[in-house]
């Protein structure tokens, strides 16, 4: 039992590492101060492999860390972050530990996606006002045409990158030892994980386009 808590809190450490250096080194700026960068997919890994409470921890560790080197947001960026990641990562994890299943995993980011969305609309009109120094009236009419795209497309990436490398991942912890070799649940057929992953793709490409097109590169 020992050992496998040693494994356990091995992969978190690893996994804390690799969002904190995407947070450090891929920052794509998106719309005004709204960059977006995929340690959510990092965490959300830790949210499947080990449950909600792990993402929390992941989530909390390496937004303070962010708070203490690379941000320039303090502690409005600090619970901003920890609020998005936990609404995304966390809402997924519950459903994917309910449902231990493909289709699970695709409830559960479908799920995270909503609320990260909701809450975080809740929370620009919040904190907003007092980062960028507006009037709550004008970041208020900032929340249809800025805020929500930009989440909506987050959520897009995070969710399509998170289908198409989380078996791979979980596959590469077993080779090597740090994570059980099975899971609960049926494996999918074949066809049903083709068209997921087909979908993911789909959703990423499009995610990737837009994106591109809102930093006027295409």
């Amino acid at each position: 039992m020992k050992h496998e808590q040693v494994k356990k809190l091995t992969v978190l450490a690893m996994l804390c590492a690799v969002a904190y250096v995407i947070v450090a080194l891929v920052r794509i700026p998106v719309v005004m101060f709204l960059k977006y960068e995929p340690k959510d997919v990092i965490i959300t890994f830790g949210g499947f492999l080990y449950g909600p409470l792990a993402a929390l921890l992941v989530a909390t560790v390496v937004s303070f860390i962010e708070m203490l080197t690379v941000s320039t947001t303090g502690w409005i960026g600090l619970v901003m972050n920890i609020l998005s990641t936990a609404a995304f990562s966390c809402t997924a994890a519950i459903v994917y530990r309910k449902k231990h299943t493909l289709s699970g995993a695709v409830i559960g980011l479908l799920l995270g996606s909503i609320a990260m969305t909701v809450v975080m609309l809740l929370w620009n009109y919040v904190l907003t006002p007092l980062y960028m120094g507006m009037a709550r009236a004008d970041v208020a009419a900032m929340l249809v045409p800025v805020f929500l795209p930009f989440n909506l497309l987050k959520s897009g990436l995070n969710s399509a990158i998170t289908i198409l490398l989380y078996r791979p991942l979980v596959q590469g912890l077993r080779r090597v030892g740090l994570f059980p070799r099975s899971e609960s649940g049926r494996a999918p057929a074949r066809s049903h994980k083709l068209w997921v992953w087909l979908g993911a793709a789909a959703v990423l490409v499009v995610c990737v386009l837009l994106l591109l097109h809102w930093n006027n590169i295409i």
